[in-house]
């Protein structure tokens, strides 16, 4: 039963890789381009993979969507921002491995509290949107202050990045998160559910 467990759940990961990799190359499918920017939609299926298959198999997720997002910097860029940055393995990969850190941890601690597991799924949806937004802001902020990312976001300056960026986490990073808090314990709870059943 035990292998059999393991093998469903190694199975259920595959197809999260898949969608994954559809999210990356489907236009507008994970990626809705915004001028300079991307709103992305990705983070949600590292969530809920996190949430219901717990922080190893999300993280191996998110890793898949960082390798993803370098490769694709280097290929096939949605933005003029992303050959720039995401070139960078720091802020391609780290964060959405980070994601499903956060995401899933949360979940755990507030399941052991007794809070209501689609609260808990709301708030941990929440937690790894907002991780996502916090650390690839604030890394291209910390390391690409330069003319080239200024010019690419439409600055002139840039010392106005940080202002800038501050506008991206208000137009980008809010909407994203609240996003996640709404889609994921609607998708979360009925898998998660279904999972712990086949245990």
């Amino acid at each position: 039963m035990i292998r059999k467990t393991r093998a469903f759940k190694l199975a259920i990961l595959a197809l999260f890789i898949a969608f994954i990799l559809i999210q990356n190359f489907v236009p507008l499918f994970g990626y809705i381009p915004i001028g300079p920017l991307s709103l992305t939609t990705i983070h949600i299926t590292v969530i809920i993979a996190a949430i219901v298959l717990g922080p190893l198999p999300g993280g191996i997720l998110g890793a898949v969507w960082g390798l993803l997002s370098l490769i694709r910097a280097f290929t096939a860029p949605t933005s003029p921002v992303e050959p720039l940055i995401f070139t960078n393995p720091l802020i391609a990969i780290l964060p959405r491995i980070l994601i499903a850190v956060a995401a899933a941890y949360l979940f755990i601690f507030l399941t052991k509290i007794r809070v209501k597991k689609a609260f808990a799924m709301m708030l941990a949806g929440l937690a790894g949107a907002l991780t996502n937004t916090v650390l690839v802001l604030g890394m291209i902020y910390l390391f690409y202050r330069t003319p080239e990312v200024a010019s690419a976001y439409g600055v002139a300056n840039p010392s106005l990045i940080g202002g800038l960026l501050l506008t991206v986490i208000g137009t980008n990073g809010i909407p994203e998160a609240i996003l996640a808090a709404i889609v994921t314990p609607v998708i979360a709870l009925p898998l998660y559910n279904y999972i712990r059943k086949a245990d």
